[in-house]
């Protein structure tokens, strides 16, 4: 298994910048793809970013050029720039690691809160 543990959320006027870390532990080893998701009230979770094998990153077309994951052993970071009040959301961390061949495991956070004021 592996633990997920998200900090970092908060509430700030749009515009400022905040960072979320999600510390990884456990099976950390196994994990093939870990990154952000967030849902908004009233709407789907979604992808905000992810950081996989290889580094190779992918992120939602609504941050791009304001939001920046990077990993750091196992702590994956999102830096959030020039915050708008539609970024608000519960910011939840992932990771995807094999459980066994064949099969991933999906591990969730608690999540994170994040608030941006107009």
């Amino acid at each position: 298994q592996v633990q997920v543990v998200e900090s970092g959320g908060g509430l700030v006027q749009a515009g400022e910048s905040l960072r979320l870390s999600c510390a990884l532990s456990g099976r950390t080893f196994a994990i093939l793809i870990s990154g952000w998701y967030r849902q908004a009230p009233g709407k789907e979770r979604e992808l905000v970013a992810t950081i996989g094998s290889g580094d190779r990153i992918t992120v939602a077309d609504s941050v791009k050029g304001r939001f920046t994951i990077s990993r750091d052993k196992d702590t994956i970071y999102l830096q959030m720039n020039n915050l708008k009040p539609e970024d608000t959301a519960v910011y939840y961390c992932n990771a995807k690691s094999w459980v066994e061949v064949g099969r991933l495991g999906d591990y969730w956070g608690q999540g994170t809160q994040v608030t941006v004021s107009s």
